[in-house]
């Protein structure tokens, strides 16, 4: 697309987001596209994708739609290259290092997380492993078959009912 634009679908999969995930993260205010189509389709910059890589990332350490947003709006705050005082910048810095921390955390977290699900499948693995071979087929009690009972009163074979 012409002007550093894209559309939805190469969006989604540059970010392997689907359209629908997408779709809303526009309709909550994370990303907003940045331009229209003159038929209407979504048109997304560079900076669009990064948004959305911001979010893609956040999301598995299980930030909150609320905490995106506050982090996005610090962050672009910053990047704005706008004249702010000292003291909203600094606000601004201990937000993002608050984000920092957070995200550090949680992957820590995930990293124990993941330990443990490891160790989980390797006791497993070690189960079967030692499992005690299946016993052999069970044998037939003879190998030829079996005669019809006689009645000791009659000789031929008992009556069937």
């Amino acid at each position: 697309m012409s002007g550093g634009h894209m559309q939805i679908g190469e969006v989604a999969a540059r970010t392997e987001l689907s359209l629908r995930t997408i779709r809303h993260y526009e309709e909550t205010g994370l990303v907003i596209p940045s331009a229209r189509s003159q038929g209407g389709f979504r048109l997304y910059t560079e900076d669009d994708v990064a948004r959305l890589m911001v979010v893609r990332r956040m999301k598995p350490l299980g930030f909150a739609l609320d905490e995106m947003r506050e982090l996005l709006a610090a962050t672009d705050r910053l990047d704005s290259g706008a004249r702010m005082p000292d003291e909203e910048r600094e606000d601004l810095l201990a937000r993002v290092r608050s984000f920092e921390e957070a995200a550090q955390r949680r992957v820590a977290d995930l990293r124990q997380q993941l330990a443990r699900a490891e160790e989980f499948a390797a006791t497993l693995r070690d189960r079967l492993t030692r499992a005690p071979a299946p016993p052999h087929p069970p044998r037939p009690l003879r190998d030829t078959p079996r005669a019809p009972l006689r009645d000791s009163a009659h000789q031929g074979p008992l009556p069937t009912p």
